[in-house]
C-alpha cells in the first residue's frame, strides 16, 4: 500500500505531474472502483440466473429502479461534495473542504433515514409501479426489502468512495468498494443455494458486504492526507448546501433518469414485451440483464471519467487552465476507443453474454437483440459523458445536468412513449439506441460552448459561467 501524501505533495501531484500519466494514474482505481460497484446488481443477476426462475430474474429488474436511485442520491452527494472539496483543496482552503466533506456524508444518512421509512411503508405498491407482474411481485418484495433498509449504508459509502477519490485518493476508494464486492460476491451462494434464502439471500449479501465497505471507507478518511469527517464539520447552511446540492445536480440527472429509464422500460416490457404471462416476464428479464451489462459497461467508462474529474478540479482552482484542457481531449481519446472496442465485442457477443444470466431461450432472443442494437451506438457515448463531467467539474451546473438529463431523459422518455406503440416489441428494444444517437447530437453543440469558456492560458481570470 502506498505512503499517503501530504496536503502539499498532493497539490504538487495534482498541479504538475504529466496529464496522461496523472489521468491514467487517477483513473485505474476509478474504473476499478465502478466496476466493483456494478458488481454488486451483476452478481445477484448472476446467482439468481442459476435458479432457472425467470420471474425471479425479472424481480432484480424491478428492484433496480430503487437501487439506481439510491445509486443517483449518494452520487449527487459525493459529486457535489467531491467537485467542491477539489476546488477548495486547489485554493489550498483545507477548512471549507472538511465542513463540504461532512455535509455531504451526513447528509446522506438523513436522506437514508428517510428513504428507508418511506419505501417500507409503501414497499407494494411501489413494486407494481416498478413494473412487476402478478408472478415478479412476490419476488421483487422479498429481494427489495432488504435493499430498502440497507439504503443509508450504501448512500454513506458511495459518497466516502467519491469524496475520497476528489481528494486524490483513488486507491483508498478502490479498496474500500473492491473489498465489499469480493464479500458480495463470496456470500451471494452462501446466502442463496446453502441457506435456501433466493432472492432474499442475494439482496441481504449485497447489503453485508455495503456495510462492510462503508467500515473500511470511514476507516481511510483517517489516513494520511485525507479530510477527517467530524460532525462538529457538518454545516446545513446555504453556503454549503446549495454548492452541493448544484454541483451534484448532473449525476443526480445522469444516475436518477437512469432510474426513471429503466421503470419506463420495465412497463413497456410488461405491456409489449408479449402475450402470456411467460412471455412478458421473460422481456422484463431480459431488459434487466441488458440494462446491468451495459451499465458495467458504462461505468467502466465513467470510472474512466471521473480519473479526469479530480485533475480538472484541483487545476481549474489552481487557473492551469491548459492542463485542464489537455486533459479534457485525452480523456475523450480514450473513452472514444473503450466504447468503440466494447460496442464491437458486445454486438458480436451478444446471445452469449445473456446466456450468462439466463438459460431460457425467450430471455436471450429478446435480449441479444436490445444488446446488439445498444453496442451500435455505444461510441457515442463517449462525448456525452466527458463533456459532462467535464461542464460538472468547472461549475456549469446548468449545461451539465442538462446534457445529464438527455440520454435518459430529454431524448428517452419521447422515445420509450412513442416506439412501442409503433413498432412492438422491437421499439422498446431499440428506445435506448435512439436515445443514446439523439444525446450526442446535443452533446457536439453543448461542448463547443463548454471548451469557449475555459481560457486559454494560464492564470487568467475565468469567465463566468
Amino acid at each position: 500500500m502506498p505512503r499517503p501524501l501530504s496536503a502539499h505533495e498532493k497539490y504538487i501531484m495534482m498541479t504538475e505531474t504529466p496529464i496522461p500519466r496523472l489521468i491514467v494514474r487517477m483513473a485505474i482505481p476509478g474504473v476499478i472502483s465502478m466496476l466493483v460497484t456494478s458488481l454488486y446488481n451483476m452478481a445477484d443477476t448472476f446467482f439468481i440466473g442459476r435458479l432457472d426462475n425467470t420471474s425471479a430474474t425479472g424481480a432484480i429488474s424491478v428492484v433496480f429502479p430503487l437501487m439506481a436511485i439510491i445509486q443517483a442520491v449518494g452520487f449527487m452527494l459525493g459529486h457535489g461534495s467531491g467537485n467542491t472539496m477539489s476546488r477548495a483543496l486547489g485554493r489550498r482552503d483545507t477548512a471549507d473542504a472538511a465542513r463540504t466533506a461532512a455535509t455531504g456524508f451526513f447528509g446522506a444518512w438523513i436522506f437514508g433515514f428517510l428513504f428507508t421509512a418511506v419505501c417500507l411503508a409503501l414497499q407494494a405498491p411501489l413494486t407494481r409501479l416498478l413494473g412487476a407482474t402478478e408472478t415478479i411481485q412476490p419476488y421483487a418484495m422479498a429481494y427489495g426489502r432488504y435493499i430498502i433498509i440497507g439504503a443509508p449504508w450504501m448512500l454513506a459509502s458511495i459518497v466516502l468512495n467519491v469524496q475520497m477519490r476528489f481528494q486524490g485518493n483513488a486507491f483508498f476508494s478502490m479498496v474500500g468498494i473492491a473489498s465489499g464486492a469480493l464479500i458480495n460476491i463470496a456470500l451471494d451462494p452462501v446466502f442463496i443455494y446453502i441457506l435456501d434464502m433466493g432472492v432474499s439471500g442475494a439482496a441481504l449479501a449485497t447489503i453485508v458486504s455495503q456495510a462492510i465497505s462503508f467500515i473500511l471507507l470511514f476507516c481511510g478518511t483517517f489516513r494520511g492526507g485525507n479530510i477527517r469527517i467530524r460532525f462538529r464539520d457538518f454545516s446545513p447552511d446555504q453556503a454549503h448546501i446549495r454548492p452541493i446540492l448544484l454541483g451534484g445536480l448532473p449525476s443526480l440527472c445522469r444516475q436518477g433518469l437512469g432510474s426513471v429509464a429503466s421503470i419506463l422500460m420495465n412497463i413497456a416490457a410488461r405491456s409489449y414485451g408479449g402475450v402470456t404471462p411467460m412471455e412478458i416476464d421473460a422481456a422484463v428479464a431480459a431488459i434487466g440483464i441488458v440494462n446491468r451489462m451495459m451499465q458495467f459497461c458504462a461505468s467502466a467508462i465513467i470510472g474512466f471519467g471521473q480519473g479526469f474529474q479530480p485533475v480538472c478540479g484541483f487545476n481549474y482552482g489552481a487557473r492551469k487552465y491548459s492542463r485542464v484542457r489537455k486533459g479534457y481531449f485525452f480523456t475523450l481519446k480514450v473513452m472514444l476507443a473503450a466504447t468503440t472496442v466494447i460496442g464491437i465485442l458486445g454486438a458480436a457477443m451478444a446471445p452469449w453474454v445473456i446466456r450468462l444470466f439466463s438459460r431460457d431461450q425467450a430471455v436471450i432472443a429478446f435480449g441479444a437483440l436490445t444488446l446488439r442494437l445498444q453496442c451500435a451506438v455505444f461510441p457515442l457515448i463517449a462525448l456525452t459523458f466527458a463533456g459532462n463531467m467535464c461542464m460538472q467539474t468547472i461549475g456549469m451546473a446548468g449545461s451539465a445536468s442538462l446534457l445529464s438529463m438527455a440520454r435518459n431523459g430529454i431524448c428517452f422518455i419521447p422515445m420509450i412513449l412513442i416506439l412501442p406503440p409503433l413498432l412492438g416489441a422491437l421499439g422498446v428494444q431499440s428506445a435506448q439506441a435512439a436515445a443514446d444517437a439523439l444525446s450526442f447530437i446535443m452533446a457536439l453543440f453543448m461542448t463547443r460552448r463548454m471548451l469557449k469558456t475555459i481560457p486559454i492560458e494560464d492564470d487568467a481570470p475565468a469567465p463566468c459561467t
